[in-house]
């Protein structure tokens, strides 16, 4: 049997995570509550098999286009509200952007240690985001 994972150091309590769960709920109530029509998504949902295709596409694809991928960023976003979006139309969603680097070429590697600063991690727009995870239906989920 292989070494189990390490645990991660960004993991937070239940309480705080339901602490910012109802944070989220209340200023985005507040903010929305005079034109909402409907009630918002406070959760979105996509399945491993999604996030694991899409971390294989970014550094497959990313490696291809000379980058280091060396994470994810999360966006929060609202969909326009029209016809073509349908149910999700004015609602939140969460959208997924790959960061990283452009990968260093050998020549590069000559240059004086000073002069050199190292490129900080930013969203790489050669690769597609992705989208359309499941939203929590009303009534809003609650962690």
């Amino acid at each position: 049997m292989k070494n189990p994972p390490a645990k991660p150091s960004q993991l937070i309590t239940k309480e705080f995570a339901r602490q910012l769960n109802v944070n989220y709920n209340n200023k985005r109530n507040s903010l929305t509550a005079k034109k909402a029509e409907k009630e918002d998504a406070n959760a979105i949902w996509y399945s491993l098999e999604e996030l694991e295709n899409y971390i294989h596409y970014i550094k497959t694809n990313g490696t291809k286009q000379g980058y280091n991928v060396d994470g994810i960023r999360f966006y929060f976003g609202v969909y326009p509200d029209d016809e073509k979006h349908g149910e999700k139309a004015g609602l939140t969603t969460l959208f997924l952007v790959p960061t990283g680097k452009k990968a260093e070429k050998n020549t590069e590697k000559i240059q004086s240690f000073a002069l050199k600063q190292e490129a900080t991690s930013t969203d790489i727009q050669d690769l597609d985001p992705m989208n359309y995870g499941n939203i929590g239906r009303p009534p809003s989920l609650l962690y």
